[in-house]
């Protein structure tokens, strides 16, 4: 667990992360604290963009179903197509998990996971 000033540091700089990725028109697909990494200086680097979606028109929507399974939207899991609000959903998953070391949602298998997401 991150103290409160910590995450809001550490989310900050993963939201201007994301926004820039965005404006790019790229979707990450696959935020989760494995991805984030910390340089010498404290500041945060994402890795592994091995599922990201490039040339995604603004409110465009992609349909693979990719990411791990605890960091999905709803509207991956249900697989009927996602924005790069995914993202956004798997930054509050994320910050969730930063504040109380715990994830929101995590079933004793993949689809229960699902299942508690879609509720």
């Amino acid at each position: 667990m991150f103290t409160e000033d910590d995450v809001k540091f550490y989310l900050a700089e993963i939201a201007l992360a994301l926004g820039h990725l965005h404006s790019l028109g790229i979707a990450y697909r696959d935020l989760k604290p494995e991805n984030v990494l910390l340089d010498a200086d404290g500041h945060i680097n994402l890795t592994d963009f091995g599922l990201s979606k490039e040339s995604v028109e603004k409110n465009g929507k992609t349909y693979s179903f990719c990411g791990t399974v605890e960091y999905m939207a709803p509207e991956v899991v249900n697989r009927r197509g996602h924005t790069v609000a995914a993202d956004w959903w798997s930054f509050g998953v994320l910050m969730y998990e930063m504040l109380t070391g715990d994830l929101p949602f995590h079933g004793s298998n993949r689809r229960e996971t699902m299942s508690m997401i879609l509720r």
